[in-house]
């Protein structure tokens, strides 16, 4: 009785064990399949292969490049002439015509000089009449008529002066800054090297004396674009001005189209410190759905030729130094024949198909291989061994001192 009892404990001491081991074999030939079927024979899963049909198109050779949008005009304008601002008339924001006012200096002191000027003007021309009517000389009436020409050039001057009282805008657009306040001193100011007096250029000073404009107010434009971009100096020879070129704007789904306008002949370095030249493309007509700073991505057509035949680049194959298609001969069986081909060009997913095809025949194209072939009937095979007596696939070697069910190990 006790030795039945003790037997009973040990078989119960030794059920927990077995059934770890168990589990063990199980995840470890889990595992086990998944590695087998991925690397057994070689085998690969194939997509069905599709068919493509050979026909022209426009073939377009690009040089890419990248940029940013900006204003196709930035005009910073500033009084050409000294004076106290006395009104300013706009602020950011603001859209503005051409020739519209933007501020004002005070003109009392302008206006007398052009009332002086006219004065003058009128005293030659006076003084011309008189010595005309009392036969003057050749030389007189040569003096007199130099008076004259003088006097109407410093009208002229003071005219154009007085004009530059009110600051106009040289372009439409927005108003992107304003840097004048009404009692600012503004128009041109003159400066000098340290330890020379400052003030005019004509001055006494011994230094060299520049002039410099105070107070501007910023007006770019409003609809028309430019792209700054740079070109790598191998691609530079290939850009022209003139040249159309596809623009892909961040946020913006459709290509917006432009004209190469300027190319430049110093380059510089780029982000990885190769040299690189800068392009500016100007963006074709008025657009509402762009903004200054935005990125973009330029593709430059440097060739285009229409009416070009062409195939599915995926379905181009070759051995050796031949090159070939599948030619479909039969579209009902899908039957196909090995054609030899001659290419030029490619352009995206098209290349140019020189000889060998014609227009309409259509030609296989291969579908993606990938691994595991047959994966669902070779796992169903497995599930059949594991399910009749734990039985391991062929070419499968447990690990060293591991025990399946049935006895029996390494």
């Amino acid at each position: 009785m006790i030795r039945e009892l003790f037997g009973r404990a040990r078989s119960l001491r030794r059920r927990p064990r077995r059934l770890v081991l168990v589990l063990f074999v199980v995840v470890l030939a889990s595992a086990a399949a998944g590695g087998w079927l991925l690397v057994r024979g070689e085998e690969s899963a194939a997509a069905a292969p599709t068919t493509a049909t050979v026909g022209t198109q426009t073939l377009k050779q690009t040089v890419t490049a990248s940029g940013t949008l900006e204003a196709a005009t930035t005009d910073d304008l500033s009084f050409e002439v000294s004076g106290t601002v006395s009104a300013v008339y706009v602020e950011p924001g603001d859209t503005v015509r051409k020739g519209q006012k933007l501020a004002a200096v005070g003109a009392a002191v302008l206006q007398a000089e052009l009332d002086a000027a006219q004065s003058e003007l009128d005293a030659a021309e006076a003084a011309r009449s008189e010595h005309l009517a009392e036969g003057a000389s050749e030389e007189q009436t040569s003096a007199d008529e130099a008076a004259v020409r003088a006097a109407e050039s410093g009208l002229e001057q003071a005219d154009e002066a007085l004009a530059g009282a009110v600051l106009r805008a040289t372009s439409a657009g927005t108003v992107t800054a304003v840097g004048l306040e009404v009692g600012d001193s503004a128009g041109t100011s003159s400066g000098s090297p340290s330890g020379s007096s400052t003030g005019t250029s004509t001055g006494s000073s011994t230094g060299t004396s520049t002039s410099t404009a105070t107070g501007t107010v910023t007006v770019v434009s409003t609809g028309h674009f430019v792209v700054e971009a740079t070109v790598a100096s191998d691609d530079i020879e290939q850009v022209t001005k003139g040249l159309q070129a596809e623009i892909t704007v961040t946020g913006v789904d459709e290509t917006v189209y432009g004209t190469v306008a300027e190319v430049g002949l110093v380059a510089s370095a780029d982000s990885s410190g190769a040299a690189a030249f800068p392009v500016t493309i100007e963006v074709t007509g008025e657009r509402d759905d762009l903004y200054a700073g935005t990125s973009a991505d330029i593709a430059v057509v440097v060739s285009q030729r229409a009416d070009v035949l062409t195939v599915d680049s995926r379905a181009i194959r070759t051995d050796g130094d031949t090159t070939y298609v599948e030619k479909v001969t039969d579209p009902a069986t899908g039957a196909t024949t090995r054609t030899g081909i001659e290419t030029g060009e490619t352009s995206g997913m098209a290349t140019e198909v020189v000889s060998g095809l014609a227009e309409g025949d259509v030609v296989e194209v291969p579908g993606f291989t990938g691994p595991g072939g047959g994966g669902d009937e070779q796992m169903q095979e497995l599930r059949q061994q594991m399910q009749q007596g734990g039985g391991m696939p062929e070419g499968f070697t447990p690990p060293d001192g591991a025990t399946f069910p049935g006895g029996g190990s390494r």
